[in-house]
This record gives structure tokens, C-alpha cells and sequence, in this order.
């Protein structure tokens, strides 16, 4: 998806960014703040404009995906069957103009073009009990943050929120960085000890020329520690070993998707700790913020009419865009989803006027049901009795508007990077309001990884070496 790049951006076009998008959000806030479970209950197709409706209606799922969400299948033209009113067309031009870009700036052929489990990048003891999305996630974070690392002098790295510490490890056992990680469960800190054993077994095995032993620091050193979004956290802050010669202990803090008022916590480290040299972070589940307090930071979007990111605009800013473009390129029945939950919301409605949007468990193989069957499944999950009486012809009218609610749910996911870039510019005005360089970097494949956007912070000016930190290496 086309956009912006915060690197090519001035401080004062990074504010009026914040401006334009403040005033966009608000002027489509009725679209980005409904939930699709309501597309029958609450109409939201009528909310539309009668152009959109027209323009919009009776389009397949591959159109969308190239008209609309502006995401052609591989060697796919853009023909539109209708004259799109010029409000839809400038709305998908603005989407576009205001995000922020999501695509690397490297082009390398794809690390699982031999396997699709297994990164061509990364050997083979790094990749065991690790995911594909993971693998590429560590590698080009990893790597990153040994750029960054020996461009500010960084002595120690502190992995925030590590989980099972697969970034830890291949940081600190296949780059030779000296690491410190820090979980709060206690049960994915042991499980992340047990790893690092059997990866150091392995190791030795092989007598892998890529591990690099550094006496006893070889492993990370895990910590079972909560880190207070609100309050500095003294553990991570202290050094694995006193710095050499007298030296000063200069620290990098990174975390991969650190999840909602963390990634706050980590910014908040950066800039109150002298220790704490440089900074990269991947934040995910904005939808966590606390608010006020997370969000917004900087004095300037602070004091932006329209600031307000509600709860319904932050969940949504977490939706994979891409992942959802390919589904509607394929045309599968999965992406009736929607549409049967929508219908099974009149339902429970009808049955009991309280009960609003109840979490639903997931049903299994939707694909495969009949739109009633679906509903009798849904209301035993929330508690109302399977049997109830069903109107099968309004069911059947729900069912009729498959296309419709997808088309809907696509207008949602286009705004919704918008959403996600001003949560993001609103960290990098905090940091250059509290005087220190940041830039956002788009480091991983957004089909992989839809949270992509890396935020990179220094204390000290690095000026083009930015550019090496996002590059890809041969």
C-alpha cells in the first residue's frame, strides 16, 4: 500500500500531519467506530451515501480488494464497471496520502521461497520451535538492533516483554550482542531457559562458526520482572557487568509488538534514564492504551481538536490490511464470517434487547454451515437456547447482503492505517518534544507481519545512518 515516509518528513510537516489526519478521522469516525457485528441491527449500510451505495454495491471481493483497498492481484488492471463519486475517490486518495508507508525500502527475493517454514536467512538452530512469521520478525529486528547498537556504543541490549526469548537468544547467541530479557510470566521465562539449553546443545553439536561465545555471557540473563508502564523500572536498568575500564553503561531498549502501555514504558525509559542510549520498538495492540496517559503523549497532538482515539478506532488500527486484501483476491467462503455474525446479532437481540455484542466463541468451520445452523450453534454460545424460533427468511436476506457487509468491513480496514499512523506520529512529536531523534522504519514484509513499522530513538544525532539501519543485507 502506497504512503508517506516519516523520514522524509520535517518536524513541522510531521505536526501537520497530525493535523490533517485529526481532521479526516473525525469527518469518517462514523464509519471507524462501527462494529460490523451491527451491520443488520444498526444499518450501517444506510449510513453510507447513496453514491457510495451505488458505487459500492454488487462488487465482488477481488474488486474490492483492487478498487477500493487500491490492491491488485499480480499482473490485475484497475477497471472500475461504474463512475465512482469523487467523496469515495478522494476518500481512498487521502487514506493513501496520509498513511504512513508500510512497504521496506529493501527489495531481496522472499526468505521462504524453498520453504515456506523455513527462512533461507536464518539457520537452522534459530528456527526451531519458531514460527515463519517469527523468524523473519527476529532476524530483521535482530539485525537492526545490532546496527543500532554498535552505531551509539550500546554495551547491553534489553529485550522488554520477551516471552520465550526467541529474539533474545538469536541477539545474543547469533549476533553476540550482550543481552538482558525481561518477561513477567514466570512460565514463559522457564520455558525460554529450557530453550536457550537445548539451542546451546544443538550449538555445540554442530559446532556452529555463527555462535559467539563471550565467556559467561554467552545466554541472555532472563528476569522475571512486570515493567509499570507508570513508573521506572529498576531492573531494567541495571548492567549485566561493570562497564570496562571505567566506562559508562550505555543501554538499548527494544521489544518486539510490546503490547499496549509497554511500548509507552519503553519510551518513557528512553527518555528519563541517561543509561538508556538508544531505543527500537514494535508496538502492537494499541487497543491496550491506557488513555489518558498512553495516548496521546506529545504536547502537540495533545492540543489537536478531534486527538480522541476511542477504544473501537485503536482495535481497529490492529487489523491486517494486506492479509485481509489477499483473502478478498481469493474469494473464499471465510469471508462470510461477518456476515453470519451480523446476522446472528439480530438474533440475539430479538431474543434478549440487553444483550449487546456478547463475545461469541469461535464456531468451527463456518464455511461449511448453513446460515441457520450457524446461529443455533452462536446462540448456545452465549448462553440462549439453540431452539429458539428463527425467521429463515430474514436469515436468508441477511445472507444475500454477504457482499455488502464485506464491502463495509473494507471501508473500515482502509481508514483503519490512519488510525494506527497517527498513534505512531504521536510518538515520534513526544520524543522530538523532549529533544531527542527518532524515525519510524517499515522493516518487515507487512504480509508476514502487519505490524511492521519499527520506532527507532537516539540520544545523539545518526543522520543518513538511518538508512543503513532499515536496509536489507546481501
Amino acid at each position: 500500500m502506497p504512503g508517506v515516509s516519516a523520514r522524509s518528513l520535517s518536524l513541522e510537516e510531521r505536526r501537520q500531519l497530525a493535523v490533517n489526519l485529526t481532521r479526516v478521522l473525525a469527518l469518517y469516525r462514523s464509519i471507524l467506530d462501527a462494529y460490523i457485528i451491527e451491520f443488520f441491527t444498526d444499518n450501517l449500510w444506510g449510513t453510507l451515501p447513496c453514491s457510495w451505495q451505488k458505487a459500492l454495491d454488487g462488487l465482488e471481493p477481488p474488486e474490492l480488494a483492487t478498487q477500493l483497498l487500491g490492491m491488485p492481484g499480480e499482473g490485475e488492471v484497475v477497471r472500475y464497471r461504474s463512475v465512482w463519486p469523487l467523496t469515495l475517490l478522494a476518500l481512498k486518495s487521502t487514506a493513501y496520502a496520509l498513511t504512513f508507508t508500510r512497504t521496506p525500502s529493501f527489495q531481496t527475493p522472499s526468505e521462504f521461497l524453498e520453504n515456506p517454514s523455513q527462512s533461507s536467512r536464518l539457520t537452522a538452530p534459530f528456527r526451531k520451535h519458531v514460527r515463519p512469521k517469527k523468524q523473519h520478525e527476529i532476524r530483521r529486528l535482530g539485525e537492526l538492533v545490532k546496527k543500532l547498537s554498535n552505531l551509539t556504543g550500546c554495551t547491553q541490549v534489553v529485550d522488554v516483554g520477551s516471552g520465550q526469548g526467541h529474539l533474545s537468544r538469536f541477539m545474543s547467541l547469533g549476533l553476540g550482542l550482550m543481552v538482558k530479557s525481561i518477561e513477567g510470566d514466570q512460565r514463559l521465562v522457564e520455558r525460554a531457559q529450557r530453550l536457550d539449553q537445548e539451542l546451546l546443545q544443538a550449538l555445540e553439536k554442530k559446532r556452529n562458526p555463527q555462535v559467539v561465545k563471550r565467556g559467561p555471557h554467552h545466554c541472555p540473563q532472563h528476569v522475571v520482572q512486570w515493567v509499570d508502564p507508570t513508573a521506572l523500572c529498576e531492573e531494567l536498568l541495571l548492567p549485566l557487568e561493570k562497564p570496562q575500564q571505567g566506562g559508562d553503561t550505555r543501554l538499548l531498549l527494544t521489544g518486539l509488538h510490546a503490547c499496549g502501555d509497554l511500548s509507552v514504558a519503553l519510551l518513557r525509559h528512553f527518555c528519563c534514564c541517561p543509561e538508556v542510549a538508544a531505543l527500537a520498538s514494535v508496538g502492537c495492540c494499541y487497543m491496550k492504551l491506557s488513555e489518558p496517559g498512553s495516548y496521546p503523549l506529545s504536547q502537540w497532538v495533545a492540543g489537536l481538536p478531534g486527538c480522541e482515539l476511542p477504544y473501537r478506532l485503536r482495535e481497529g488500527a490492529c487489523h491486517a490490511l494486506e492479509d485481509y486484501a489477499e483473502r478478498l483476491q481469493k474469494a473464499g467462503p471465510g469471508l462470510r464470517t461477518h456476515c453470519y455474525r451480523a446476522a446472528l446479532e439480530t438474533v440475539i437481540r430479538h431474543a434478549r434487547p440487553e444483550l449487546r455484542r456478547p463475545g461469541v466463541q469461535g464456531i468451527p468451520r463456518v464455511h461449511e454451515l448453513k446460515i441457520e445452523e450457524y446461529v443455533q450453534q452462536g446462540l448456545q454460545r452465549v448462553g440462549l437456547d439453540p431452539q429458539l424460533p428463527l425467521n429463515l427468511a430474514d436469515l436468508r436476506a441477511h445472507q444475500a447482503q454477504e457482499n455488502r457487509v464485506v464491502a463495509f468491513f473494507s471501508l473500515a480496514l482502509l481508514l483503519a492505517p490512519l488510525v494506527e499512523t497517527l498513534i505512531l506520529l504521536d510518538r515520534l512529536l513526544y520524543l522530538q518534544e523532549q529533544g531527542f531523534h527518532a524515525e519510524l522504519l517499515p522493516i518487515f514484509n507487512p504480509e508476514l507481519s502487519p505490524r511492521n513499522l519499527v520506532l527507532v530513538a537516539t540520544k545523539m544525532p545518526l543522520g543518513q545512518a538511518f538508512s543503513a539501519l532499515e536496509s536489507e543485507d546481501s
